[in-house]
Formats: C-alpha cells, structure tokens, sequence
C-alpha cells in the first residue's frame, strides 16, 4: 500500500468489538472525526436505523463519515446492528434517504437566508454580487445555460485576481431546476447568490455538507463540482 491509498475497509467478517459508540469513530474505516466530519446515527423505537443530523436525538448512538458510499457500506455489512449491538434494521435505502434529509435542511436554510436578506437569485443580481464582493458562494441549476454560468465564473476569478484572495468564491451545482421547483416552489432559481450573514453562512455550511456526501472526502465547492447522482 502507498502512501497516497486509503487504509482498507474493514472486511465483512472484522469484529467490532472495543468500538468506542461515544467516541465518534467511523463505523466503517474505523478512522476518528469531529462531528462536523460524521453523521450520527441512532435506532427509532421501532428499531429503524435513521440519521441524526443535529445530534440530539436520545439513545445510543454511532457514527459514518460523511460520504454516501460508506453509508451504503455500513447498511450492505450490517456495521449498525454490530456497533450498537441490538438487534436494529438499516433500510436499504438509507443512503438516498440521508440525502434527501440534507437536501431538505440545505433547501431550510436557503429560505432563512432570503428572509434575511442573505440570498439573491438572477444572474445579474448573482454577477453584481460576486462583483461587489457581498457573495460568499453561487449556486447555479445543473441543467443552467453554459454560458450564464461562464459569466459568473469570469465575475469569480475577476474579484478572487483583483482583491488578491486565497480562494475563488464557492460554487455549487447540487440541484436540476426542476428539482428545487419541487423542493423549494417559486423560490427556486437558475442563479444564486449568498450574502454574509449568519443564515447565509449556514447556506454554505450545508452545501459543502450535502457536497462532500456526495462525492466523498473534501468538498470541491471551490471548483465548482456537479452534481452527483442520488
């Protein structure tokens, strides 16, 4: 193994036993983390394995990196039941489910942050913001025009050249147009712009959350990654 490749995963048959439940280690790579870097997970009464993403439901709980893959992995190997040692059901559709949960608390936040003031949309509203320096991140359709979204990149590398910053702006691209139609109705947008603010710094926060699950390992909102499939 080099030095660039992950350790292995655990094989089906590797005992859990010793596994800390209160000591936010991945149940899958075994590898310790924040709770900004895991997923929480606990049984529902009924024996339902269902996701905690604020960290306060009751009960014993064990954690997942946030990446979908080992989500997927952890119900195929049955690591729930075999990390809280109880007899508990993970269904299939676990991952798809954890996705649409961060789906819906991004979409959450995203209308707390209109409220405020902390979210505009339109593609010359989105270019003026970025432009002025007032954006700390763009959203734009996966199914936005090419050339929309091309602008606003120029507006990205122009402010990130002139004002000498670190980075570029983040950019997302999470949801089709219609998708956010059906999550967020007429509030849905081709273009996006968050503002500073506390709910617009909860916008971002989400965002490379539901990112990095999708794609795994660090979120790559500063190139601007696509979508990846649910």
């Amino acid at each position: 193994m080099t030095a660039h490749e992950p350790d292995a995963l655990p094989d089906e048959d590797d005992d859990l036993a010793g596994y800390d439940v209160n000591g936010r280690m991945c149940i899958v790579t075994r590898e310790s983390g924040s709770p900004e870097e895991l997923i929480r997970f606990v049984a529902a009464p009924d024996g339902t394995i269902v996701a905690d993403l604020k960290r306060e439901l009751p009960g014993r709980g064990c954690w997942v990196k946030i990446d979908r893959s080992l989500v997927d992995r952890a119900v195929a190997k049955k690591l729930f039941a075999r990390a809280l040692k109880m007899d508990v059901k993970a269904a299939d559709d676990l991952g798809a489910s954890v996705d649409r949960l961060l789906s819906a608390q991004l979409m959450q936040m995203m209308n707390m942050a209109r409220k405020a003031g902390q979210f505009v949309s339109g593609s010359s509203k989105v270019d003026a913001a970025v432009r002025s320096g007032a954006a700390i991140a763009v959203f734009h359709a996966t199914d936005a025009a090419d050339d929309g979204v091309r602008k606003i990149d120029q507006a990205r590398k122009a402010w990130h050249l002139g004002m000498e910053t670190e980075e570029e702006i983040p950019s997302f691209r999470l949801f089709s147009e219609s998708e956010m139609e059906g999550l967020m109705g007429q509030n849905a947008f081709i273009h996006a712009a968050v503002l500073a603010g506390q709910a617009g710094e909860g916008v971002v926060k989400r965002a490379k959350m539901l990112e990095q699950y999708r794609i795994g390992g660090q979120s790559r909102a500063a190139g601007g990654a696509g979508r990846q499939k649910q």
